[in-house]
């Protein structure tokens, strides 16, 4: 039998045209069935099993590097390795994206219009109320990207606290969480080169985002920028910990619980998680502790893990 990881990666995760189509068709105003799976009609059994018949999943994405990101017509990214692993592992070899916007993924998800959500999503009560998540894929903190040379000695959201200056933070992302909580003066942005543009235009002083996707967007641009040191968010006296993970519908639960196992086998082998997504920058600093669970998260039972 040949290298079951090596085949997975030969066998790829294609992104198609028809599924570039179906985002912009479907991410705003189209009512209709997407290319998920679970919206193609009536089939035998539950979704896990269909979509090991088919051998395609529909996997739905927000562009942002580098978690899942289109380059150059193929999907790809962090999270995306990840899918090509597990999903891999569960005989569902081909894997196909729907760019969606942010805040479109989880109405986009319980449409039908894809299987899964492959974002790098954090584990909120809010999103969870709404949608099954995955155990905790990656450990998240946060960064600022400011003008270089950091003129106004910009540290953490807390710096922005009356100091009459103004945060840029993605819409849909908990980086806006964290802002609205503080009361910050802030704009929110579509996506992560709005936040490049708000600070150059002058718009926003800083840009709040995922400490991996700042350092990930200033390395492979051409921009005058530099990024803080990442931090952990607080407020209350509360360290806002989190993690992200795949995004399923409530009722699949047998996809979710397969995709949990292999996940558990990836996360507790730190050679074999980084082997994964260490080409995206991720580093042992975003493996999720063990005590980090999707319940703790979902409930938004934070004490434990400070």
């Amino acid at each position: 039998m040949q290298n079951r990881r090596s085949f997975f990666r030969r066998s790829g995760l294609v992104l198609t045209a028809a599924a570039l189509g179906t985002a912009t068709a479907c991410s705003r105003t189209d009512g209709g069935a997407g290319g998920g799976s679970a919206a193609g009609g009536e089939g035998d059994g539950d979704l896990l099993t269909r979509l090991q018949e088919s051998g395609t999943i529909t996997v739905g994405f927000a562009g942002e590097a580098p978690y899942s990101f289109d380059e150059g017509g193929e999907l790809t990214g962090a999270t995306v390795a990840l899918h090509r692993e597990i999903f891999g592992e569960l005989g569902i070899e081909n894997v196909e994206g729907v760019n969606t916007e942010w805040g479109s993924l989880i109405p986009g998800l319980n449409a039908g219009r894809f299987d899964a959500i492959s974002a790098g999503m954090s584990i909120l009560p809010d999103r969870c109320a709404e949608a099954a998540f995955s155990e905790p894929e990656f450990q998240y903190t946060t960064a600022l990207m400011v003008p270089t040379g950091n003129p106004e000695g910009l540290e953490n959201m807390n710096s922005f606290v009356d100091s009459g200056l103004t945060v840029a933070t993605m819409s849909g992302a908990i980086e806006s969480d964290y802002a609205a909580q503080l009361g910050l003066d802030s704009i929110e942005v579509g996506g992560p080169q709005d936040g490049v543009d708000a600070i150059s235009s002058g718009r926003a002083d800083a840009f709040a985002l995922t400490a991996i996707s700042l350092n990930w967007l200033k390395d492979n641009s051409n921009i005058d920028v530099e990024v803080t040191e990442s931090f952990v968010a607080e407020i209350d006296g509360v360290k806002q910990v989190g993690a992200g993970g795949t995004v399923f519908r409530k009722e699949d639960t047998s996809l979710l619980d397969a995709y949990n196992e292999v996940l558990a086998d990836i996360v507790s082998d730190e050679e074999r998680y980084l082997s994964i997504v260490g080409d995206f920058g991720f580093t042992a600093e975003e493996l999720p502790p063990a005590d980090m669970t999707a319940e703790l998260l979902c409930e938004g039972d934070l004490s434990s893990l400070q």
